[in-house]
C-alpha cells in the first residue's frame, strides 16, 4: 500500500465514524435494554479505539504532512509501516476490547501499539532533527512524543493490574488518569499546538513562542494531580498544582494575544469557512483551561470527580471541542478534507452535536450533584449522538469522488 495523504485521511475519517457509532451503541444501551453488549467492553473499545483510530492516526498523518512539506514526499516511505501497524493494533484493540474486555488479546494490542508509537517517536524526532531549519514548533512536537511515550506508565500499570487482578481502586484510577492526562493534554495537545505554531506564530517573535511554550511544558507534568486530588497528596505539592493551572491559562492568554495580533494574516490563509470551526476549538479550550483552574479548589475538585457525568463531560469536551474540531479545521486547510457545502454542512451539524452533548452532560452533572432527577436526560443524550454520528456519515459522504 503507497502512502496517500488523502487515502490515510479518509480512513480517520471512517475511524471516527466508528467511534461515533459505538458512541451511539453505548448511549442506547444506557436508555434501553441491549443485554447482549457488554457495556465495559464496548467502553474500553470505544476509548482506545478513539485515541489510536481516529487522534492518533490523524495526527501521524498530519505531522508526516508537514514533514514532506519541509523535505519532499519521499519521507513517507518509511513511515508507511509504521500508519498500518498503527491502524491494524487499533482495530485489533476494538474487536478485541468487544470480545473480552481487557485479556490476552487486547493486551497484546494495546501493548503493541505502544511500541508502535515508541517507533513513530523515535523516526520522527530523528527526522525532525535533520531538518537545516529549526523551530519552536519543533519544540511542541518533540514534547508531544515524549509525553505519548511518558503515558505508556499508566496503560502499562493498568494493564499489569488487569492481568494479575491485583486491583486496588485507589492505584486502578491513578493509572488510568496518567493515560489519560498524558495522552489529552499532552501527546494530543501538544502535537496540535506544534501544527498551530508552525502554521499561524511564523511571524510571532522566538523569545514570544518560547515563553508559550515553556509556561505549558513546565505545566504539564505537575498539572496530572489535578486529576489526582482525591489521593492523599503531601501540601507542598498543591502549590505546584496551583501554579501549573495558573501557568497554562496565562500561556494560553498570551497565545489568544498573539492570534489577535495575526489576525490579518489568518484570515488570508484561512477561508471563513475553516476558521470557524478553528475559533470553535479554541473556545472550547479556553473553557477546558479554566475549568481546570476551577479544580484547584479541593471542594470543587471532590466534587468534579464524584460525578460521573461531569468526568465524562470534561474528557468529550477535549476530545471532541478541542481535538476533534481542531483536527478536522486543520485537515480542512490542508485540503486533505474537500471542502464543499456538504462538507460544511456535515462539520456544522458534528459541531451543533458536540455542543448539545456537553449542554446535557452538564445539566445530568448538576442533576446528580442537586440529587434532583432529569426526566428523559438519557433519550436526549442518544439524541446528541446520532446528532454527532449523523454528522459524521454526512461528512465521509461529501469526500466520495464526484465527476
Amino acid at each position: 500500500m503507497s502512502f496517500s495523504i488523502q487515502r490515510y485521511t479518509r480512513i480517520a475519517l471512517l475511524n471516527l465514524l466508528l467511534v461515533a457509532f459505538i458512541g451511539v451503541i453505548l448511549r442506547y444501551k444506557i436508555a434501553y435494554a441491549l443485554p447482549f453488549i457488554d457495556q465495559k467492553f464496548l467502553l474500553h473499545g470505544h476509548s482506545h479505539f478513539a485515541f489510536a483510530g481516529w487522534v492518533t492516526h490523524g495526527l501521524m498523518i498530519l505531522l508526516l504532512q508537514y514533514l514532506a512539506n519541509k523535505t519532499n514526499d519521499a519521507v513517507f516511505k518509511k513511515y508507511n509501516w509504521i500508519i498500518i501497524a498503527n491502524l491494524i493494533t487499533a482495530y485489533g484493540m476494538l474487536v478485541s476490547f468487544l470480545i473480552q474486555g481487557y485479556g490476552l488479546f487486547s493486551i497484546f494490542f494495546s501493548t503493541l501499539s505502544i511500541f508502535v508509537s515508541y517507533a513513530f517517536a523515535i523516526v520522527y524526532w530523528k527526522d525532525l532533527n535533520k531538518l537545516s531549519k529549526k523551530n519552536i514548533a519543533h519544540w511542541w512536537i518533540k514534547a508531544a512524543l515524549l509525553f505519548n511515550a511518558l503515558s505508556s506508565i499508566g496503560a502499562f500499570s493498568l494493564a499489569f493490574m488487569m492481568a494479575t487482578h491485583a486491583l486496588h481502586q485507589n492505584w486502578y484510577l491513578a493509572a488510568v488518569y496518567f493515560f489519560l492526562h498524558f495522552q489529552y493534554n499532552g501527546w494530543f495537545f501538544f502535537a496540535c499546538m506544534g501544527l498551530a505554531t508552525a502554521k499561524f506564530f511564523t511571524s510571532v517573535p522566538i523569545l514570544i513562542q518560547k515563553k508559550i511554550f515553556w509556561l505549558f511544558a513546565f505545566a504539564c507534568i505537575p498539572a496530572y494531580i489535578l486529576s489526582a486530588l482525591w489521593l492523599p497528596i503531601p501540601g507542598w505539592s498543591y502549590g505546584i498544582v496551583v501554579l501549573a493551572a495558573f501557568s497554562q491559562v496565562a500561556g494560553w492568554l498570551l497565545t489568544l494575544q498573539q492570534l489577535k495580533g495575526q489576525a490579518p494574516f489568518i484570515t488570508t490563509i484561512l477561508a471563513p469557512n475553516i476558521r470557524w470551526v478553528l475559533l470553535l476549538s479554541a473556545i472550547a479550550l479556553t473553557i477546558k483551561l479554566f475549568l481546570q483552574l476551577g479544580s484547584t479548589i479541593p471542594s470543587l475538585s471532590k466534587l468534579a470527580f464524584g460525578f460521573r457525568p461531569v468526568v465524562i463531560g470534561y474528557l468529550h469536551l477535549i476530545l471532541l471541542g478541542v481535538i476533534s474540531l481542531f483536527m478536522l479545521g486543520f485537515m480542512m486547510m490542508q485540503n486533505n478534507i474537500r471542502v464543499r457545502s456538504s462538507s460544511i454542512k456535515a462539520i456544522k451539524i458534528f459541531a451543533a452535536g458536540i455542543i448539545i452533548n456537553e449542554f446535557l452532560l452538564m445539566l445530568q452533572g448538576i442533576a446528580a450533584i442537586t440529587f434532583m432527577p432529569f426526566p428523559y436526560i438519557n433519550e436526549l443524550l442518544l439524541g446528541a449522538a446520532v446528532l454527532l454520528l449523523t454528522g459524521i456519515i454526512l461528512l465521509n459522504l461529501s469526500q466520495r469522488n464526484t465527476n
